[in-house]
């Protein structure tokens, strides 16, 4: 039998699939759903949407808070292709396919004393989308997560696949270390990684005047800082985590954390839906009740690394460069001192992180703080958050902001020309790359016309 017929035997995409984000702000119903367990299933995708004219999106763990995955023609989800492939000690490299996602990579990688010098929050993500959408966490000496990547597979849309690192096709590598999703389907991800390691996690409370004043100490004082501020006052819960060999152990409770934490907070803030000015008591409560004593942990990196995304949430998050961080969180303060009705949820999350070469990395070229916003949906309820959102917003374009991939924001190719440098540059390798734009869908499209 000729072998296209064989192949096509195997391809089966469902219909009637409905896809949803991790948060539930984003959908859509997409023709045919597969998922693909080898590479030639993915070209046999391939051909079939290229001959009915059709788009695919690939799709990982589906956790952005936007609808850059979202597609209505054919949705591949790489969950199958999941292996680690090759585990080198020597030079301390692993090679998986790009389905696998970080919870279990970081599993695996503990077997071999190895493990990811960073992650995000999250690690129910996939190795090809924490790249496609340049994931980070916080440390001014790390790069966001993308940096790690030292090399990639990438099946283009007319079938080839290219081998990609810094030696050989060292264009598309760093177009496709931030891909967006629109070069190509990512088969394989080679990580950098590190020898395992324990993180030290010391939370305690400040105040926003004085994180602001001395930025600079924290961020030499621990290799891993990050802070909460909590609007509508002065709270900051100031968050160190520094490799440590000493054995693990919590001074967290899960009473507090879980029952409190997550049930008491999900009502008061639906309550709050109804009657805005509760939010900056709320918020103020919280910090008394779970942030205003110094609380330890000890554990293996990644398990300090992920937390609690609490519920259901809308975020924005962006990358402004670091000497700008005093200056712009003092004007959001401002922001929402001077308009009552304007209300925001507790934390915004402030990060930071180094510089690099990736041409759509937010840091490119530039050390950088990133300031997370949240507007949680309690029991799944939207809240009123289009002031504090424009607000916001306007903040971070006023210096020099670049929003991460993965968020809502409201940017198209005229801010992103302004914004990137190597814009036309992923622009070119993108159009050469897939001239036919079958890896584009509604979000891609306001931002590359």
């Amino acid at each position: 039998c000729c072998s296209s017929a064989c192949f096509l035997v195997q391809v089966h995409g469902q219909g009637g699939v409905k896809f949803q984000n991790w948060a539930k702000t984003y959908g859509s119903s997409p023709e045919l759903y597969f998922q693909p367990t080898s590479v030639e299933e993915i070209r046999e995708i391939l051909d079939m949407a290229r001959q009915r004219d059709k788009r695919v999106k690939v799709v990982g763990g589906g956790h952005s808070p936007s609808d850059i995955a979202c597609t209505d023609d054919f949705m591949i989800q790489m969950g199958k292709m999941n292996r680690v492939l090759k585990v080198d000690k020597e030079t301390q490299r692993v090679m998986v396919e790009g389905g696998i996602f970080l919870s279990d990579l970081n599993v695996e990688l503990s077997k071999h004393g190895l493990a990811l010098a960073n992650l995000g929050a999250v690690s129910e993500v996939a190795a090809a989308g924490v790249i496609g959408t340049g994931t980070h966490n916080t440390g001014i000496k790390h790069g966001i997560l993308p940096t790690q990547v030292v090399a990639l597979t990438l099946l283009t849309a007319s079938g080839e696949i290219l081998e990609c690192s810094e030696a050989v096709n060292a264009d598309i590598f760093q177009a496709a270390r931030l891909h967006l999703g629109c070069l190509g389907v990512v088969l394989t991800v080679t990580f950098q990684c590190v020898p395992q390691f324990h993180l030290h996690e010391v939370a305690f409370p400040s105040t926003l005047t004085e994180v602001l004043d001395h930025l600079d100490d924290h961020l030499k004082r621990s290799q891993y800082f990050r802070f909460l501020w909590f609007p509508h006052s002065e709270n900051v819960s100031v968050i160190y985590q520094d490799p440590t060999n000493k054995p693990p152990s919590s001074s967290a409770s899960w009473l507090w954390d879980y029952a409190v934490g997550y049930y008491l907070l999900e009502f008061l803030l639906w309550v709050s839906a109804f009657v805005p000015g509760l939010v900056c008591w709320i918020n103020r409560f919280f910090f008394w009740l779970l942030f205003s004593s110094r609380v330890e942990n000890i554990a293996i990196s990644y398990k300090i690394f992920n937390y609690e995304c609490r519920f259901k949430q809308h975020v924005q998050d962006w990358a402004i460069p670091i000497e700008k961080t005093k200056e712009a969180l003092l004007e959001l303060k401002a922001a929402l001192e001077t308009n009552p009705k304007m209300v925001a949820h507790y934390p915004v999350e402030v990060r930071f992180a180094r510089g690099d070469e990736i041409w759509l990395s937010p840091c490119f070229q530039r050390d950088s703080c990133y300031m997370n916003i949240i507007m949680y949906r309690p029991y799944g309820k939207n809240v009123p958050r289009l002031n504090y959102w424009l607000a916001y917003e306007g903040i971070m374009k006023k210096h020099g902001g670049r929003p991460h991939w993965a968020k809502a924001h409201s940017c198209t190719r005229k801010d992103f020309e302004k914004m990137y440098p190597a814009f036309p540059k992923f622009c070119s390798v993108r159009e050469k790359l897939d001239p036919r734009g079958m890896f584009l869908n509604a979000y891609l499209e306001k931002v590359f016309y």
